[in-house]
């Protein structure tokens, strides 16, 4: 073998070709061709059927509750997600595995118990509704009630997208910031912030799409009253118990389109961020 010549290492898994075919037909099988059907399923109304069935004043009802309640959680859980990972990563107390256990939870819990533990809580006779119900503070069976569900299905997105970020910038950029006179404002604007707002908008988007194809624990907590606290993903389930097929596919086509097009802009947003940061 001729010295001075880089030998290409043998890689563990198969070739690009083998691997890249092998990627194309399991997103086929798994995303494109379900999607494909939505459309194709969507599009045999017609344009005039279409636009009745996807723009009907309930559907675009149900698409300003579903897309503004899960943006409203996902910025509440931008805010307490980052507590929650700073508190994790940060500090050293009694229980912090159990804490972290629990951050956890939503994951592991099925939607409908935690829709249904939801429900008991902030009933009006429930454990805390009893008292917030009073005051003049109604959660379960309004919209507010399905902002409450969706913070704790997405929570932990946010979580543990931002504590591995945390953990290797380290707490000795912020004693490096003090020594150099920054404040605490100052610090955590100018030096953490920019560092982690890659990962918290990441957080933020995948708790905002998981909020807005949530259905098991929301519906027992929204009332599901149309025009008022019926979300999209149970409009659809109500277009197939009457066996319109074609308008549960037109709405599902909807918002497809628009969390396509969300997410989008968010990735877009992000890679700014890197090209701004020289990353």
């Amino acid at each position: 073998m001729t010295s001075g010549i880089l030998q290409r290492q043998p890689s563990i898994l198969p070739g690009f070709g083998l691997t890249m075919g092998i990627t194309v037909l399991a997103l086929s099988i798994t995303v494109l061709i379900p999607l494909s059907a939505v459309f194709i399923t969507s599009a045999g109304m017609g344009w005039d059927g279409f636009v009745a069935a996807a723009f009907s004043r309930r559907a675009l009802a149900a698409y300003r509750l579903s897309f503004g309640a899960a943006a409203a959680a996902a910025a509440i859980n931008a805010v307490f997600g980052l507590l929650t990972a700073w508190v994790l990563v940060r500090y050293d107390f009694f229980g912090k595995k159990i804490v972290s256990a629990l951050v956890d939870l939503p994951f592991a819990l099925p939607t409908a118990v935690a829709g249904i533990a939801l429900t008991a809580l902030y009933a009006p006779n429930g454990w805390l509704g009893r008292w917030l119900v009073p005051l003049g503070i109604d959660i379960a069976f309004t919209p507010l009630g399905v902002v409450v569900a969706l913070i704790f299905v997405g929570l932990p997105f946010v979580v543990r997208t931002v504590e591995p970020v945390l953990a290797d910038l380290g707490a000795d950029v912020e004693e490096a910031a003090a020594s150099l006179g920054a404040s605490r404002r100052q610090t955590f604007v100018r030096v953490i912030l920019p560092a982690i707002s890659p990962a918290l908008l990441t957080g933020c988007a995948l708790a905002f799409a998981r909020g807005v194809g949530e259905y098991g624990s929301v519906i027992f907590i929204a009332g599901n009253m149309p025009f008022r606290s019926e979300i999209a993903p149970l409009l659809i389930i109500v277009q197939l118990e009457q066996y319109n097929t074609a308008a549960a596919t037109a709405i599902a086509a909807t918002m497809l389109v628009i969390s396509f097009g969300l997410l989008f802009a968010i990735n877009y947003v992000q890679g700014w961020q890197r090209r701004v940061r020289g990353i």
